[in-house]
């Protein structure tokens, strides 16, 4: 696929803010990997490293060169409320890191959370979901699957983590609007409960420029409630990283030091010891190129169960542009296995919502997650539908990542919705707010 120099070709243009996605997880990696050998060998104790079974990644087959010429790996920002780094937590944040070992150009794809893509059971479901049916495993599959990658090695941390990061290299300047100053005060109270970090509310909630804490700076990058919702949330996240990293270029040995302390524990991988400092020893010669955002053409689809999704317009074409992008390849061709998932999404997106999808264990039906009328279901065993269905909740009135019908992830008390505020939602919660007055920020 790749030329034969390795080399990725530089695009021009003004980037859309689908494509400069950022997320916690670049500055991590970032801080990850510029430790030094020695001092990243004395701290690998602190990370939880896992084993994955390769035989169930499901590899893609891919050109020599870039098999050997690129290192891919899977990223994974995880919304953990309890500092879980396995299955049962969501990951709001996916990416596909790929270094170029020639250049080491590193580039960027992030992942729509909820694309509407294949699970490893053949079902459909929101991208995000991946993760919390079976971990990192199966996120990795999904993105091999339906992106014809050859990803193995994974990093996932936990988003609290960037509120110590923040910390160590002294907090960040940045410019709020009123709004925002408003809903960043309102996250910073569960933010502060999750982390235990204390913060300081601004008062009064006025437009202009401030200092933030790693609390406040966290919370300011959570923001989805003003004008533009989750994708001017990707931009705040965007800025805080370019602060971030525009700091971290002059830290001290003992602030990365603290750095690691405080962050290692969070953080996941399949890396071994010698691998991690194998990389580390040429972080100084890394340069981070740029990133783009998948599916790149993309359009909205209401799907029975699922509710809003995003949808590749199309797969097919949206893939062969992540493979140009990261390889430098014109001469890729998508899969049989892409061709196939691509029909099954353009199906589904099509089809009216509010018949269930029978004997699809995404959608509910007679069987499956996300679905069930009973009392004590967490998984679902009847009819399906949007108002008695719950995921790990049988009390009733639930039902995981929306909020159509007056459900809520892991809530069964009625009137929420697991991020999203479009019909009455807040993240575990069940006041009934209405989306915009009474969204909730715990």
């Amino acid at each position: 696929m790749a030329g034969k120099s390795g080399r990725r070709r530089r695009r021009r243009g003004t980037w859309s803010i689908w494509k400069k996605l950022g997320v916690i997880l670049g500055s991590t990696a970032m801080i990850v990997l510029s430790t030094g050998a020695v001092l990243l060998a004395s701290k690998m104790t602190k990370i939880e490293t896992t084993k994955l079974d390769t035989d169930k990644l499901n590899i893609a087959e891919m050109d020599e060169e870039v098999e050997t010429g690129y290192l891919n790996v899977a990223l994974f920002g995880l919304d953990s409320r309890e500092n879980g780094l396995g299955k049962g937590n969501l990951s709001d944040t996916m990416m596909i890191a790929s270094l170029n070992k020639e250049t080491k150009e590193v580039r960027l794809v992030s992942i729509y959370r909820d694309t509407l893509l294949q699970l490893h059971d053949g079902s459909y479901n929101k991208a995000n979901s991946a993760y919390s049916f079976g971990g990192p495993e199966k996120a990795i599959r999904l993105i091999n699957d339906n992106l014809d990658m050859n990803i193995e090695k994974y990093v996932s941390v936990n988003f609290n983590a960037l509120v110590d990061v923040i910390d160590a290299v002294g907090g960040l300047d940045l410019h709020l609007t009123a709004d925002e100053v408003a809903h960043m005060n309102n996250y910073c109270v569960e933010t502060s409960k999750v982390t235990g970090v204390s913060y300081t509310k601004i008062e009064p909630e006025v437009e202009g420029d401030y200092h933030l804490s790693g609390v406040q700076a966290v919370s300011y990058s959570r923001i989805r409630y003003t004008e533009g919702g989750d994708f001017k949330r990707t931009s705040r996240q965007r800025e805080v990283l370019a602060l971030i990293a525009e700091k971290v270029q002059d830290m001290s040995l003992s602030t990365i030091n603290k750095i690691i302390d405080s962050v290692f524990p969070q953080v996941s991988t399949n890396f071994t010891l010698a691998e991690m400092v194998a990389y580390a020893k040429d972080v100084k010669k890394y340069t981070v190129g740029e990133s783009m955002g998948f599916p790149e053409k993309n359009t909205f689809a209401d799907v029975d169960v699922i509710g809003s999704v995003v949808i590749p317009d199309t797969l097919t074409s949206n893939v062969l542009e992540v493979h140009k992008f990261l390889f430098g390849s014109d001469g890729y061709t998508v899969s049989a296995k892409i061709e196939k998932i691509e029909k099954d999404i353009q199906i589904k997106a099509a089809a009216p919502s509010g018949g269930g999808d029978s004997g699809n264990s995404a959608y509910g039906g007679t069987t499956g997650w996300d679905a069930g009328t009973g009392s004590n279901n967490s998984w679902g065993t009847a009819t399906g539908g949007y108002g008695d269905n719950s995921w790990d909740d049988g009390s009733g009135g639930t039902g995981w990542d929306d909020g159509s019908g007056g459900t809520g992830w892991d809530d069964g008390s009625g009137g929420t919705g697991w991020d999203d505020g479009s019909g009455g939602t807040g993240w575990d919660d069940g006041s009934g707010g209405d989306g915009t007055s009474q969204q909730s920020y715990e």
